[in-house]
């Protein structure tokens, strides 16, 4: 479903000092932006934000980065951010082709890709956020061993990723073709959708050897 267009939305998020737009300025400066030495997860597509706040509400002791493209769904993030008073996240108006130019090696720990765009069509593959493509970026940015964590509701799009996943030599951890709620814990609006739909949810958690 397209959002309609807010046209507020860029200038209330420029209000808010929990969100940056483009980010290329705080490359290796992302723990002086939190004020610690906790680790960052970076969650790629964060939407509006009910994953990336709930998780951020649960670990207090871990550092999140919400990146999104969209500003008329990542705004209603922003509003979830400032109401929820929390100091240990931040959100990134961004692209995730600009990784590399956003964050230092070794500034992240673990990256979350839920309900990205499957891109079904051959010729887009490319544009997967799993593909190897973006694997090479990720691996630019992260630790050694960090975690990728994957849902989607979309079975070929969890096939093809596995594959790259292994291609790539990560380790898958776990897989998972019909994720329970209970287990997910920490729900988007795409995957409460989904659920309300009796549809299942395919989760992956891989790591990366560098």
């Amino acid at each position: 479903m397209r959002l309609r267009f807010k046209e507020n939305a860029i200038p209330e998020m420029k209000e808010n000092p929990q969100i940056f737009f483009g980010g290329k300025e705080n490359k290796g400066k992302w723990k002086e932006i939190f004020g610690n030495d906790n680790d960052i997860y970076l969650e790629i597509g964060s939407g509006r934000g009910d994953f990336l706040v709930e998780i951020a509400k649960d670990k207090p002791n871990i550092n999140f980065i919400g990146l999104e493209v969209n500003t008329n769904a990542f705004v209603v993030c922003s509003r979830k951010m400032k109401e929820s008073e929390l100091t240990n996240v931040r959100g990134l108006i961004s692209d995730a082709e600009n990784l590399e130019e956003i964050f230092e090696g070794e500034e992240i720990s673990r990256i979350y890709l839920n309900f990205s765009t499957p891109w079904p069509k051959r010729r887009h593959h490319k544009r997967r956020l799993s593909h190897e493509r973006f694997l090479n970026r990720y691996k630019n940015i992260i630790k050694d061993k960090a975690i990728l964590e994957l849902k989607t509701d979309n079975r070929d799009f969890y096939e093809a990723s596995l594959k790259y996943f292994e291609d790539f030599s990560m380790d898958i951890i776990e897989k998972n073709e019909n994720l329970s709620e209970e287990k997910s814990k920490y729900i988007s609006e795409y995957e409460r959708k989904f659920r309300n739909k009796k549809m299942p949810i395919y989760y992956i958690k891989a790591r990366f050897n560098k």
